[in-house]
């Protein structure tokens, strides 16, 4: 099994006429996804390499039977894009789209939880869903992820980070470690599915067997995610925490938005959310040269990585 996309899924995607949306939705065909239509209402009745076009999702849907959609729209039109998917019948949206305004994520999220409870809304601005061997919606690289054994253990995946998402499906890859699912649910400030969402869906999945939290500075969701691993998973967890060690006062890009009192930048000196200490997962390797700006490297395989063993993994 695994969580929100498999083999069955059927994605319509929103933006497959532009650059990006093309180049993605054929590489995710090309992987084994079902890409079963696009939408431009100005290029509608036409097709993307066999790929037919469709109006509006709403169309897609009753034309194909699709059940998930995938945004690349500019982020200007991306609260529209998500309404019409939602209207449209799909009960799952990715949205790849970064820069999307924090007031218009803020907007659709509460327009879905109140009119749409049904639809969960992945991103904005996220890598996407891949299930190994099943299906892959975004822009992960299909090559780096590993599906489990028949009979096998897996681990799940939940990420903040792009870019160690994509080092975390690689290095369990060299590891022989299969991932039941990767979840990228992006760094904005209103994310539409949270570490908690993602947590409970892998805790109810019997074939994931450990899962593997990758957090970032801003925001409470690392706090959030701590209390509801130490009160309800059974499964063991291991965590990371991107630019956990960076200089007292540093900030990290984007994050300087949306920290919270005194939440969200490392409420502990050593970086660990307060009570919480020991409970993530073994220290990161220190020895390591810096990435970035600072901090020790934040690896996940190799000599700098979360003990495989300790998360019951061979």
């Amino acid at each position: 099994m695994a969580i929100f996309v498999d083999e069955t899924t059927k994605v319509v995607y929103q933006g497959l006429t532009g650059s990006q949306g093309r180049f993605y939705g054929l590489l995710n065909r090309e992987y084994g996804t079902q890409v079963v239509a696009g939408t431009n209402p100005r290029k509608a009745g036409s097709d993307v390499d066999g790929i037919p076009i469709y109006a509006s999702v709403r169309d897609a849907v009753t034309a194909t039977g699709a059940t998930a959609s995938c945004i690349f729209i500019p982020a200007p039109g991306v609260r529209d894009a998500v309404i019409e998917a939602a209207e449209g019948g799909v009960t799952f949206v990715v949205c790849i789209t970064e820069g999307v305004p924090a007031h218009d994520e803020a907007w659709f999220f509460n327009k879905l939880r109140r009119d749409y409870p049904n639809v969960r809304l992945l991103g904005p601005n996220c890598p996407g869903i891949i299930s190994p061997g099943k299906a892959n919606i975004g822009i992960t690289a299909g090559h780096i992820a590993k599906a489990p054994a028949p009979g096998g253990k897996a681990v799940g995946i939940v990420s903040r980070s792009g870019t160690l998402t994509y080092q975390a499906l690689y290095e369990l890859k060299l590891n022989d470690i299969g991932v039941s699912t990767c979840v990228g649910i992006g760094g904005d400030p209103v994310p539409g599915t949270s570490f908690i969402d993602c947590l409970e869906a892998f805790e109810a999945d019997p074939d994931t067997h450990a899962v593997m939290m990758i957090g970032e500075i801003g925001g409470s969701a690392e706090e959030e995610a701590a209390e509801y691993i130490a009160s309800k998973m059974t499964k063991p967890v291991g965590g990371i925490h991107r630019r956990r060690h960076r200089a007292p006062g540093q900030e990290d890009g984007p994050r300087r938005r949306h920290r919270l009192g005194g939440q969200g930048h490392g409420a502990g000196e050593d970086g660990c959310p307060a009570g919480r200490r020991g409970q993530g997962g073994p220290e990161p390797h220190r020895g390591r040269p810096a990435h970035g700006r600072g901090g020790a490297r934040p690896g996940v395989s190799g000599p700098h990585q979360p003990n495989l063993p300790q998360l019951g993994m061979p």
